[in-house]
């Protein structure tokens, strides 16, 4: 080991390659005597040296626009099927724990290779981050084969297990089997979009993300009533439209990191899973995925609680689910902006960058929270409308929205807390508090006071009083990471 590291050291050595003909150039790369650069080898990425607030800015801007957009894809589903069948809405709403947790495993496999590319990057280990980014692609592989399995023979049984109409029950069905049979589709565009956010090229993953969400807006309507000449397919059209703009989002994901990402070079010519790499990865990434899967199971049982009260209760829950996943998803694009950032600078050994970067994050989180709480508590009714709902449908949305929403007071400072446990490798802190909240708490909460209150109301009440017990374990842990792996590298440093 000592000799590899030797040979890696003297590799990168600048005073080493100028005696093999190499030199430095002025834009921080290396590049031989016949002027052929080292991809990749850059001397500074511009993490480590960027002032925090416009770096920020740079990283999570993109990542908040295109986040925005891939809200949009669950939401204009919504929209469009709820104009096609209310049935069909309440199918999707029913639908949407294996939709989310879809998401959340490729997703959450993505961040889990996205902190160790960083991180590698942050430490000049260029083949250490084309193997990281290997082994990513392998793991995301894996999530696809298990999702096929769900759809080929899974999907009734999950919309039977929570309801017994039958319209709903084949809407469902439907709209599940074309989702998991073709999750290829956002499995390809997840795994190169996380690669080329962690080199910093979010602009790209950010053209992907509207790209996707745009050709699905335009076949959503096509598809879903046949229009230009395309049979009506109801809801499973819908779930075509989606399949396909995540098809189409991937490919280009993959053309722009061959194109225009040269801090990373992968091939898989004689490609071997590589156990401590992946070991590496899942210990980042499954905390992550087991977070969405938490909310996929919160969103089953409350399904069921609902539809003990009535189909309109789903409904309108679904209704709102989706709007909430427009609001939170500014805060989640700024979270992905900033695990690089501060994965980097761990990796570099900048504390004070790490800090500075973290509190930039919770005061912008906070502030988008805030305003989107402004804009539920104003705007309630108007929000419904767009999912066609009928006068019966608002008397009990609107109080429903109201209540809810009143989360987001909290919610700012605990998702940004997230990305930085996330970042340091500290995924369980994470996957801790998502469980305390939306399993320990707003589960049996909600429960309890449907019940005590005999009312659906004590279900929305459960919200706010779980995301006060976010805040208060987020914060706990956030003290651990701060005198565990912040302050330690502070004392080097006055060292």
């Amino acid at each position: 080991m000592k000799e590899k590291d030797s040979v890696e050291n003297n590799e990168k050595s600048p005073d080493n390659r100028k005696k093999s003909g190499e030199k430095i150039i002025s834009d921080n790369k290396t590049i031989s005597a016949n002027g052929k650069a080292f991809a990749g080898e850059s001397r500074e990425n511009k993490m480590g040296v960027m002032s925090e607030g416009k770096l920020l800015m740079s990283m999570s801007l993109p990542m908040i626009i295109s986040m925005l957009f891939q809200a949009m894809y669950n939401v204009v589903d919504s929209v469009f099927v709820s104009r096609f069948s209310m049935d069909g809405l309440t199918a999707v709403s029913t639908a949407f724990p294996i939709q989310n947790l879809m998401i959340g495993v490729f997703s959450g496999l993505g961040v889990g290779f996205n902190a160790f590319i960083s991180k590698a990057l942050g430490e000049k280990k260029f083949d250490r981050a084309n193997e990281v980014a290997r082994q990513g692609i392998f793991l995301e592989a894996i999530g696809y084969v298990i999702f096929l399995i769900i759809g080929l023979f899974f999907a009734r049984t999950f919309m039977e297990s929570q309801t017994g109409d039958a319209r709903v029950i084949q809407y469902g069905t439907e709209y599940l089997e074309v989702c998991c049979c073709c999750a290829f589709g956002i499995a390809f565009q997840m795994t190169f979009e996380r690669l080329l956010q962690s080199t910093g090229r979010t602009m790209y993953s950010m053209i992907t993300q509207i790209l996707g969400a745009v050709i699905n807006l335009i076949l959503d309507p096509i598809m879903i009533f046949g229009l230009l000449g395309c049979p009506q397919m109801g809801v499973k059209g819908a779930a075509i439209a989606t399949v396909c703009g995540q098809c189409i989002a991937g490919t280009l994901a993959m053309i722009f990191n061959i194109k225009k990402n040269p801090d990373l070079h992968i091939t898989l010519r004689r490609f071997r899973p590589h156990g401590e790499i992946i070991g590496k990865i899942l210990s980042v990434g499954v905390p992550s995925v087991i977070m969405v899967a938490i909310g996929s199971v919160m969103n089953y049982f409350l399904n069921l609680i609902l539809y003990s009260f009535s189909k309109l209760a789903v409904a309108v829950f679904g209704a709102y689910f989706k709007v909430q996943s427009m609001a939170f998803m500014p805060v989640f694009g700024l979270n992905n902006g900033m695990i690089p950032i501060i994965s980097y600078n761990y990796g570099a050994q900048k504390p004070d960058r790490m800090k500075r970067t973290m509190k930039l994050g919770v005061m912008v989180g906070c502030s988008i929270m805030v305003f989107c709480l402004a804009i539920m508590q104003v705007f309630p009714g108007q929000i419904l409308k767009i999912f066609d709902a009928t006068d019966e449908m608002l008397l009990m949305g609107i109080p429903a929205v109201r209540i809810m929403s009143t989360a987001f007071i909290f919610a700012g400072f605990s998702v940004t807390c997230s990305g930085m446990f996330q970042a340091v490798g500290k995924g369980v802190y994470s996957m801790i508090v998502s469980m305390a909240r939306q399993l320990f708490v707003i589960l049996p909460v909600a429960y309890f006071l449907s019940k005590a209150m005999n009312s659906v109301n004590g279900v929305w009440a459960a919200f706010p009083i779980a995301e006060v017990f976010s805040v208060i374990i987020s914060t706990i842990f956030l003290l651990r990471v701060y005198k565990k792996i912040v302050k330690p590298m502070e004392s080097v440093q006055r060292d």
